[in-house]
Order: structure tokens, then C-alpha cells, then sequence
């Protein structure tokens, strides 16, 4: 990745952004740590944190086709699991001691069927999400939790305690905190680190240790103070939408001129926006809370549109932004009917939108070139 950034702590960040097995993982391996995936910013990491686990963010960077996978989805299935499983087929996550599975959709639900068929990975779970974002809710995945926090115990032989908990939510929410002191710094008129490198940041917080990840953080956050960006850029640009993991996405839109400069994704703002209570008495209540109506939702969650619109206008006006791009994978039907409803809402709002589809590995780049000119052309026009 080109960058101006002069700091040993990003380079580790663009690297641990930018494979699967990383050299963080494989020294973690090396001292006999576990590693456990997870599909979904749904799942509650501090879980795997507070059993001396590192976990990790599944994804499916690297994947070249679906030649493997291609077995186990059809060509209509959303492409982010079918490069993911097509990488676990290759072997590309022979190093997980464990994997967690979600009913965030039907397309990643549908890949812990797929992987106990194909695959050995010693520790293999589903969890169930619910779909509203009321207190019924919440106490159901509180039970959710709990049932994954035995799993976890039965397997690896540990114990989960409330202080192991507390002491995890706590990491984790200095690591949130952190993060959000570095888009902050994206407020200004001149950021010193753009939207590219802050996902490659973002990433990485999802596939290294997390004490690790919050001194690298830090001291990143220190190598920027006093660093300036180009201030080279046509329009100031929010991207709302999911799974978004890979860099060169952004970087086209930056190329562009677009300076990105916030966002409402599951590797961006709705991970670390809010932090997790750590006043509640019942640890296990406090992540269940959080993670179905603390923090911001996606449209997996019946009834919260309203507050995920808010979301995304204090977010746009915070952060001065003058337009936004929705991205979505195809065949993604939660957030095709998302960014329609947003488009409506925009309008009445004056903030310009404009929806983006794209497959998992990046192709079409032309096209998206083209489009992400548009839409900067139009805002351009608007200002004068």
C-alpha cells in the first residue's frame, strides 16, 4: 500500500490487513496460543479474549475463485462466503482451533453446514441471532452467550470468569477507544491518514492479538501526531453498508478524489462507535445488550431503521461529510432493501447517496471509476 505514513506500527497493520496468516498469528501459534474465527461483528470477541483466545474475523482475503467452493454454494450466493470457504478448502485456516458460526444471514449459515462436512477444525459451534432488538431479545442471546461461554469452557478446558470477562470487556473497550481517537483525527480538513489506511487498520484490529493490536494502535496514534495529509481531494464521502474488508475499494474512491473520511460498516464505526457497559454487574448481560441494541445496527436487525438513519446523519453532519456511497455485495437482499430506504431518507435530508454494488474480490474497477466520478461531478455541481 503507498502511504506517506512513517510509522513501523502501520507497516504491521497493512500486513496483518493484507493476508490471512499473518506474522502475528503464527508467533501467537508459536507460544501455544489458540485461535478462534468467528463470522459477524455480531459475535462477542471478549468471549474468545476472556478464555486466553485470540480471535479472529473470518475472511477471505487472497481468494483468486471459487473453484473449490463453487461445490458447496450456487453462483446466486452472496460472494463473500463462497471466497471464504473457498480459502478454508485450500487450507488457508489450518491454523484455527476453533470456528463460530452465526445466522447473521442464510448465505454465512449455510457455511457451518459446509465446513463439519469438508473440514477438521477441532471446535466447530453455530450461534443463534435474533432479528429485533428488544429486551426479549437481548436476554435471548444472553442465554446465546452463555451456551458459547460453556462450549468454550467443556472444550478447551478453561474457565470464563466474571472478572476474566470484565477484564476482556475492558481491553477491548480501550482497543474501541483508541480507534475512535483515530477517526477523529479524519474530522479535521486535512487528515492525516486516509480512509485506505484506516481500514487496513481497522482489519488488522480483527486478526492480531488484541494487547498487541492496542500498542501498535497507540503508538500508531502517536506517529500521526503532527502528520499531514495531501489535502488534496474533491468532496468529503461517508460509505454506509457490510462486509467491506479490502482497502482497494476505498482506494479507488480516493483515487477519485473522494476523501473518505468516516463510515457506518461492521469493520468500521458499528464496531467501536460505542463502547460496552462495564458497569453492569452481569458481564454476560452487558455483551448481550451491546451487541443487539447498544451499538449501531445493521438490517439484519428488524426495527431499528430509524435509529440506523440517525446514526448515519449525526455521522455525516460530525464529520462534515458531502456525500455518501452505499456498498453492497450482491445478492444481499438485507442491504439492497437498506440503501433504498436510505436513499429516500437522504433526499428529504439533502445529503446526496448514491448505492454501489460489488462482488467480494474487487473487479469491475473501470466501472467503479467511472461511477465514483459521477457521483463527485454531481456533488461538485451541487456546491457551485
Amino acid at each position: 500500500m503507498e502511504t506517506s505514513i512513517k510509522s513501523d506500527a502501520f507497516d504491521k497493520f497493512v500486513q496483518a490487513s493484507s493476508c490471512i496468516l499473518n506474522p502475528e498469528i503464527e508467533a501467537w501459534k508459536e507460544q501455544g496460543g489458540k485461535v478462534a474465527g468467528f463470522f459477524c461483528s455480531t459475535v462477542p470477541e471478549e468471549i474468545f479474549t476472556a478464555a486466553g483466545i485470540m480471535p479472529f474475523r473470518m475472511r477471505g482475503t487472497g481468494s483468486t475463485g471459487t473453484e473449490l467452493s463453487d461445490s458447496c454454494f450456487s453462483a446466486i450466493n452472496c460472494s463473500f462466503p463462497r471466497h471464504t470457504m473457498n480459502q478454508a478448502l485450500k487450507g488457508e485456516y489450518d491454523f484455527l482451533d476453533g470456528l463460530i458460526c452465526i445466522n447473521s444471514c442464510d448465505h454465512v449459515r449455510r457455511i457451518y453446514d459446509n465446513w463439519i462436512r469438508h473440514l477438521k477444525t477441532p471446535f466447530v459451534e453455530v450461534m443463534s441471532l435474533p432479528r429485533k432488538i428488544e429486551q426479549p431479545q437481548i436476554d435471548w442471546y444472553r442465554d446465546e452467550i452463555n451456551v458459547l461461554k460453556g462450549q468454550i469452557e467443556e472444550h478447551f478446558k478453561v474457565e470464563i470468569t466474571d472478572k476474566n470477562l470484565r477484564d476482556a470487556i475492558k481491553l477491548h473497550n480501550e482497543i474501541r477507544s483508541l480507534q475512535k481517537q483515530l477517526y477523529e483525527l479524519r474530522k479535521v480538513d486535512n487528515p492525516p491518514i486516509t480512509g485506505t489506511e484506516t481500514l487496513a487498520v481497522m482489519v488488522a484490529g480483527t486478526a492480531m492479538p488484541r494487547p498487541q493490536y492496542k500498542a501498535l494502535l497507540e503508538e500508531l496514534l502517536e506517529d500521526l501526531s503532527g502528520h499531514e495529509g495531501t489535502g488534496k481531494y474533491r468532496a468529503r464521502i461517508m460509505i454506509v453498508g457490510g462486509e467491506l474488508d479490502d482497502p482497494e475499494y476505498i482506494k479507488i474512491i480516493e483515487e477519485q478524489g473522494g476523501l473518505v473520511v468516516t463510515d457506518s460498516t461492521c469493520f468500521g464505526t458499528r464496531l467501536m462507535w460505542r463502547p460496552v457497559d462495564e458497569d453492569n454487574l452481569d458481564p454476560v448481560q452487558a455483551l448481550a445488550s451491546y451487541y443487539i441494541y447498544d451499538r449501531p445496527s445493521c438490517p439484519r436487525m428488524y426495527g431499528d431503521q430509524e435509529r440506523r438513519i440517525d446514526y448515519t446523519r449525526e455521522m455525516a453532519k460530525e464529520f462534515n461529510v458531502d456525500g455518501i456511497i452505499g456498498e453492497r455485495l450482491l445478492f444481499c437482499d438485507q442491504w439492497l432493501v437498506e440503501h433504498y430506504m436510505t436513499n429516500l431518507d437522504l433526499k428529504d435530508d439533502g445529503i446526496p447517496f448514491m448505492a454501489l454494488d460489488r462482488e467480494y474480490i474487487l473487479s469491475g474497477k473501470g466501472q467503479l471509476r467511472t461511477r465514483v466520478q459521477a457521483f463527485l461531478e454531481k456533488l461538485e455541481a451541487a456546491e457551485n
